[in-house]
C-alpha cells in the first residue's frame, strides 16, 4: 500500500512539474487564446447617408460596397444617438464607443468657457508641425477625454500593435487614431500637396511618407474631372445644371467637366482636390503606401488602420446631396474601396483582416431644393437671432454683456457678470429659453440645468443630452426645425438629430464577421465595443455601447 501511495505521489509530482514547465515556457510566447485579425481597418466616409448605399447600388462594382454588403454584415438601421452630428464628434464617437457627453468633443470648434475663446477639436499649440512650415500641423487628440479602441489595442499588446490614422482632414486622422497612435497623417494643400503630421507623434516624416510626397502623386490628380460613366446614365441624381450647387471659383456653372489644373489657381491650389472625387483616390494611394511602409498586419500583434475619406464631405457641402458630383464621387469611391480590399487581400491576406465602414454623419438635401418640391425647409438667420436676443437681455436684465458666445446652437452666458448682478443662473437660463422658443424656425430649446439634472431616455431630448458636456457645453441649447440649418444658399450640410443626419451605413467584413444583415436598430457607439470584443481587449474607457453579437461569427 505504501508503495502504491509513493508511486502515485511521484506521478502527481511529475505531472505538476511538467505543467509548471509548460506554463513557464508558454508565457514567453504571444497568446494564442484568440485567433485575432492581423489588422483592423476602420473606414469612415465623411457625410455618407445610408441611402447612398442603396441609391447608387446598381452603379457599384462587385468588389467594393457590394462586396461589403453581400459578403459581410450590413446594419441597415444604424444611427447616431446624439447631436450635434459633426465631423469631430462623429469620428471620436465611432472609435471611443461613447458620445460627446463623455469624450468631450462637443463640436469641431466650440467656445471654451475657461479661456474665453473658441478652440478647435484637434488644435494644440504645444506641438509643432512636421512636414510643413505652416501651423496646420499643430494638432493632437489632447481634447478627447477618453480612450479609443485603438488605444486599448496598443495597451493590450504592450504597444506592439501599431495604429496609423489617415485622412485629408486632420481631425479625421487624429481623433480615431487616439492618444497612443504611432502616427496620424493629413493633407496639406495650397501650394504644397503633401501629407504631414505633428510632433505629438514623431519629429520627422518616415521615409515612406517622404517618398510618397516626392512622387508627385498630388500633381497627377490636377486634371480634368468628368463623370466616370456617361452622364446621361446618372439617373439617381438631379440635373447637372441647377441653382442648388456652389461650384468652383473661375467656372460660371457647377457642371461637368472641371479642369482642375486651370481652376486650382483660384481655388487654393491643391486644396481643390479635397472637393473632388480625386481626393479619395489620393487618400487610397496614401493608405496603400502606409500598409507597405508601416508593414501593417505582418506580425502576430493586431494593427489598426484608421482611414477616413474626407472628399465626400467637401463635395457634399459644395454641390449638395442630389448632385451629379456626389453620385460620381461615390461611384469612384466604390472603385477605391475595391482597390483597397484587393491590396489588403494581397498584402495582409484574405480572411486575415477585419474591416468596418461607417460615416461620421449624413446630410440634409439643399433647403432650396426641398422648398422647390414643397417640403418645409430653409435657412436660419443667426444675425437676426443674436440681435433679438441681445435686445431682450438688455431690456430684461439691464445688461448687454450677459452673453459671451452664441455658437453651435448654444448660448454661453457670462456667469461672473450674472453672479455680480445677483441674478439666479437657472432663472436666467429659463427666461432665455422662453424667449428664443418664440423666434422663427427654433423648434426646441433647453437649459443646461435641465440637461444636467434630468435623465431623458428617448426623443430629441435624449440626443441633445448625449451630446451635452457639463464642463464644455453652453447654458442654453437650441434645436432648429426639420430642414432648417445655418448655411449658405447652395450645397448641403448637417448637424441635427433627424434621420437624414443620424442614419449612416455600418458594414462589417472579414475575419470574425458573420455574413448577413439586420434591420434591428444599432448605434454608432456600438462599433468600438464590437471591435474590442472581437479582439478580446478592454473596452474604451468611456464606452457606453454594446457589442453587436449578431455581427460576430462564432
Amino acid at each position: 500500500m505504501k508503495k502504491l501511495v509513493l508511486v502515485l505521489s511521484l506521478a502527481i509530482l511529475s505531472i505538476s512539474c511538467k505543467s509548471q514547465s509548460e506554463t513557464a515556457t508558454f508565457v514567453n510566447k504571444p497568446s494564442n487564446l484568440h485567433d485575432q485579425p492581423k489588422l483592423v481597418v476602420g473606414i469612415v466616409v465623411d457625410q455618407m447617408r445610408y441611402d447612398y448605399l442603396t441609391r447608387f447600388y446598381n452603379k457599384y462594382s462587385e468588389g467594393g460596397f457590394k462586396l461589403l454588403m453581400n459578403e459581410g454584415f450590413n446594419c441597415k438601421n444604424n444611427h447616431y444617438n446624439y447631436t450635434p452630428t459633426y465631423t469631430g464628434p462623429g469620428h471620436a464617437s465611432i472609435y471611443t464607443g461613447t458620445t460627446p457627453k463623455y469624450h468631450g468633443i462637443i463640436a469641431n470648434y466650440w467656445y471654451d468657457k475657461e479661456i474665453k475663446k473658441t478652440v478647435y477639436c484637434a488644435g494644440d499649440d504645444t506641438v509643432s508641425s512636421v512636414g510643413t512650415d505652416e501651423d496646420s500641423g499643430k494638432m493632437s487628440p489632447h481634447r478627447m477625454q477618453t480612450t479609443s479602441f485603438a488605444d486599448e489595442n496598443r495597451l493590450f499588446t504592450q504597444m506592439r500593435g501599431k495604429t496609423i490614422g489617415i485622412s485629408m482632414k486632420d481631425r479625421g486622422a487624429i481623433l480615431p487614431a487616439g492618444h497612443t497612435a504611432n502616427a496620424a497623417y493629413w493633407f496639406q494643400g495650397e501650394d504644397e500637396g503633401n501629407w504631414i503630421t505633428s510632433s505629438f507623434y514623431r519629429d520627422d516624416l518616415p521615409s515612406w511618407v517622404t517618398s510618397f510626397n516626392a512622387s508627385d502623386a498630388s500633381e497627377s490628380y490636377l486634371k480634368t474631372w468628368n463623370t466616370l460613366y456617361d452622364i446621361t446614365t446618372y439617373t439617381e441624381s438631379g440635373p447637372d445644371l441647377n441653382t442648388f450647387e456652389g461650384g468652383f471659383k473661375g467656372k460660371e456653372t457647377a457642371t461637368f467637366p472641371y479642369d482642375l489644373k486651370a481652376l486650382s489657381k483660384a481655388n487654393k491650389g491643391f486644396d481643390i482636390l479635397k472637393a473632388t472625387a480625386y481626393g479619395n483616390d489620393l487618400t487610397t494611394d496614401f493608405a496603400i503606401a502606409a500598409i507597405d511602409g508601416e508593414q501593417l498586419g505582418q506580425d502576430e500583434f493586431t494593427d489598426v488602420l484608421a482611414l477616413s475619406y474626407s472628399s465626400t464631405d467637401y463635395v457634399g457641402h459644395n454641390f449638395g446631396v442630389n448632385s451629379k458630383e456626389v453620385e460620381d464621387t461615390y461611384i469612384r469611391l466604390d472603385k477605391d474601396i475595391e482597390r483597397l480590399i484587393q491590396a489588403l487581400d494581397a498584402k495582409v491576406g484574405k480572411g486575415k483582416y477585419t474591416l468596418f465602414l461607417t460615416s461620421d454623419h449624413g446630410a440634409v438635401e439643399v433647403p432650396a431644393y426641398l422648398q422647390s418640391v414643397n417640403i418645409p425647409a430653409g435657412l436660419v438667420d443667426n444675425k437676426a437671432r443674436k440681435e433679438s436676443l441681445n435686445a431682450f437681455m438688455t431690456k430684461t436684465f439691464g445688461a448687454s454683456d450677459l452673453i459671451e458666445s452664441m455658437s453651435n446652437n448654444q448660448i454661453f452666458l457670462n456667469r461672473e457678470k450674472i453672479a455680480l448682478l445677483n441674478l439666479d443662473l437657472e432663472a436666467v437660463q429659463k427666461r432665455i429659453v422662453n424667449e428664443v422658443i418664440t423666434y422663427p424656425n427654433i423648434d426646441k430649446a433647453y437649459t443646461a440645468t435641465a440637461m444636467g439634472s434630468t435623465s431623458f431616455s428617448r426623443g430629441i431630448e435624449e440626443l441633445v443630452q448625449n451630446g451635452f458636456s457639463q464642463k464644455r457645453s453652453g447654458d442654453v441649447l437650441i434645436v432648429d426645425g426639420p430642414g432648417y440649418l445655418s448655411y449658405g444658399k447652395t450645397g448641403s450640410s448637417h448637424g441635427s438629430g433627424l434621420n437624414y443626419d443620424t442614419h449612416v451605413p455600418l458594414l462589417f467584413y472579414g475575419k470574425g464577421i458573420a455574413k448577413g444583415s439586420t434591420l434591428q436598430k444599432t448605434r454608432i457607439v456600438d462599433i468600438a465595443p464590437t471591435i474590442s470584443a472581437l479582439l478580446g481587449i478592454s473596452f474604451p474607457s468611456g464606452a457606453i455601447g454594446i457589442p453587436l453579437e449578431i455581427v460576430l461569427s462564432e
